[in-house]
């Protein structure tokens, strides 16, 4: 029996004995299946033990492994509080853009909140677009945003690291009155002739504007003209009502009185959503938001494109799906 047993070893068959499946631990570990597969052989090695019984179609614990499963908890455990007695200094705040107070990053950054320990603090940031967050999440004045990442520039890329959260359907939001408003959902068809406001004018948001353009073009839907950037969701409330614009969405968004969201259909417009910091990023309320994400995707299957579905090819790539 070998007494200096990697702590990474046991990480990785705590995983797999608690997801019971190859695939779902390696993402929860954010390692290959293949590496984590290795790392559970190695384990088995020396401890001359059979952990697993595997079939091609399942993965259950042997006696062994449900023998050896509660002392690899308590080693782990023992581990993380030791490595928490003796960290040189706290944790700093992280500092995380959900854009607006709704909707999938901040559904990831409040799950993850109750992760975490009392110590590790999460704090929001309400701007929006990814466009203008990609400079600070690179020099280090913001830690994590969320948004379309094909649509930032290459050389911007390469500095940042990326997790696909969601393949966000897309709506509308139109006027109580407008004819379109009494359907449930409004097929994109019906939108030729209207004009759509989705954030043309303002430099934060381009990847919006360039996706919507991508979806307006050849079906007969205009770009409303560029408007200065609107600060606060409470602004663009008034601003939407004043100037009575139809407005491309997502699923969901924020509540705007006389107004009225519809999904859009025939096909499904899909909004690509990544989670995005800058490479080298260390942090445990990063690792919190990564497996928050995780579960959140999983359980919702949010990474599962409709059958009748609008995505441009390139944030396919991005996003694994396709």
């Amino acid at each position: 029996m070998p007494y200096d047993i990697d702590p990474r070893l046991l990480r990785a068959f705590t995983a797999v004995a608690e997801e019971l499946h190859f695939t779902r631990a390696a993402a929860r570990l954010y390692v290959a299946q293949q590496a984590l597969s290795r790392d559970v052989r190695r384990l088995e090695r020396e401890l001359g033990a059979v952990l697993f019984v595997r079939t091609t179609r399942q993965v259950a614990l042997a006696p062994d492994g449900q023998r050896l499963l509660p002392y690899a908890r308590r080693v782990l455990a023992a581990q993380d509080e030791l490595a928490a007695a003796f960290r040189a200094v706290p944790e700093r705040p992280l500092l995380v853009d959900v854009g607006v107070p709704i909707g999938t990053a901040h559904r990831v950054l409040e799950t993850a909140r109750a992760r975490v320990p009392e110590s590790c603090e999460l704090v929001a940031r309400f701007h929006s677009g990814l466009t203008g967050a990609a400079a600070e999440l690179a020099d280090g004045r913001l830690d994590v945003s969320f948004g379309r990442v094909a649509a930032l520039p290459a050389g911007v890329r390469a500095g940042l690291e990326h997790q696909p959260v969601r393949l966000e359907p897309m709506a509308v939001l139109l006027r109580e009155g407008h004819p379109l408003a009494p359907r449930g959902a409004v097929p994109l068809a019906a939108l030729a002739g209207e004009t759509l406001y989705a954030g043309a004018g303002n430099p934060q948001t381009a990847e919006w504007t360039d996706l919507a353009a991508r979806l307006f073009e050849g079906r007969g839907i205009a770009m409303a003209a560029p408007f200065p950037e609107i600060e606060g969701s409470r602004e663009f409330v008034r601003v939407v009502r004043k100037r009575g614009w139809s407005v491309l969405a997502s699923v969901e968004f924020i509540e705007v009185p006389g107004m009225v969201l519809r999904p859009l259909v025939d096909p499904v417009p899909l909004s690509p959503i990544s989670m995005v910091w800058r490479k080298g990023l260390r942090h445990p309320g990063l690792d919190a938001l990564r497996t928050a994400a995780h579960e959140l995707a999983a359980d919702a299957g949010w990474l599962t494109a409709p059958a009748k579905a609008w995505l441009p090819r390139e944030d396919a790539r991005a996003m694994g799906v396709g």
